[in-house]
Formats: C-alpha cells, structure tokens, sequence
C-alpha cells in the first residue's frame, strides 16, 4: 500500500504517522530525510542536490523525484510507503505520476488531515519549549504548573519565533495555497480520503485506518 500523508502544520500529522507505521510496518518517507541520507552516503543525486542546497537554492524537481525513485526501490518498502511532505504541489505530483509508472507502481490512498486554520492557530501559537532540557508545553493543552516555568528542571519557557501568530499564519497560507490545488489533483483520480483532524487522537487514527480498508 503506497500513500501520501497531507496536512498543515499542527494537524497532528507526525503523530498519526508514527502509528502508521506501526500498523503496516511501511516507512515513512519525508524529502528532508531522503536528502540528508543521500548527501551522507554521498550518491550522485546526493551530491547534485548538495550544489543546490549550498548555493541556498531549492532543488529541483527531477532531483527529488530522482531521490524518491532511488529510495523507493529499498527492500523496506516492498510492502509499501508513505510520502510525507511530497509532492507539494500539481507540477511534482505528475512528475510522481510519471515516474512510478515506468516502476509499475501507482499511489493508492491520499490521506488528507483538515483541521480548521483557526483550531490550527491555537495549536501551534500555544507551543511553549523549556530553553534549559528542550521539554515541550502547550498553554492551552499541557500547561506548566507554574506559567513560563518548565515542570522538568525549571528552565524559562519561551515561544519559538516560527510559532508566532503572524509567522503561523503565513506557513498556513502556504499550505493552503499550494495544497488545494494537489488535492483537486488526486479528487480527480478518487484517491483522496479526507479525515476530520479534530479531536481524540483514537478516534482520528480509527478513520484513518477506516479508509485504508
């Protein structure tokens, strides 16, 4: 079973991941980690990307889609995979498309784990990090005994400068922008499964492992 795992920032998507993995003994595949693996073994498509990433360039889509061909050809994922985080966008999902047709393969399930902006405001501006052991509190969901104040070693709790409102607001746009037209993309092939991202952690694992039959 091939998937690929969407939802903005804050959806709970890495939780709901781990558990995937569990479940059907399938990696999980993310850009970052197929690029940082290729660069330490020193690949070709490592090294070509290397160029890129040191000019502080995006790398281009034919590397990446190079990258994931290489990766999903590993003897882990014969029983299937999960693409986390890729493709972003329409012109790299047909790219994807195209290439795992010359494999004879083909994406099964596009889970889609929609949480409302607003909900997603709160989840991420309420992150609270420990600056002395790195421990993590929420304000709303997992708040310090004492405010600003970690539990663990009695650190000073601040807010990372990514989880501010206007920076928050501005990765969700993002998304959205160079989301919805993807998930138009794989409507139209009926592979999208969207699955209700609020509430207990349980119950949005159960549908999702509802929808993968």
């Amino acid at each position: 079973m091939n998937i690929i795992l969407l939802g903005p920032p804050g959806a709970g998507k890495g939780t709901q991941a781990k558990r995937l993995i569990d479940k059907y003994g399938i990696p999980q595949i993310s850009t970052g980690d197929m690029l940082r693996a290729a660069l330490k073994e020193g690949t070709p498509l490592g090294l070509e990307a290397k160029k890129y990433m040191d000019q502080g360039t995006l790398v281009p889509d034919s590397v990446v889609i190079g990258l994931v061909k290489e990766r999903i050809q590993k003897p882990d994922c014969t029983k299937g995979y999960m693409l986390d985080g890729f493709p972003r966008n329409v012109s790299q999902a047909e790219a994807l498309d195209s290439m795992l047709g010359e494999l004879k393969q083909k994406i099964d399930h596009v889970v889609s784990i929609e949480v409302p902006s607003s909900d997603l405001l709160v989840r991420l501006t309420g992150r609270r990090t420990c600056r002395a052991c790195g421990a993590g509190f929420h304000v709303k969901f997992d708040p310090p005994k004492k405010d600003g104040v970690c539990d663990k070693c009695g650190g000073e709790l601040y807010q990372r400068d990514d989880d501010n409102e206007a920076t928050v607001s501005s990765r969700l746009q993002v998304y959205e922008g160079q989301t919805k037209p993807l998930i138009d993309y794989y409507q139209n092939q009926s592979k999208i499964r969207q699955i209700d991202g609020v509430g207990d952690m349980n119950q949005i694992f159960g549908s999702i492992v509802k929808v993968l039959g």
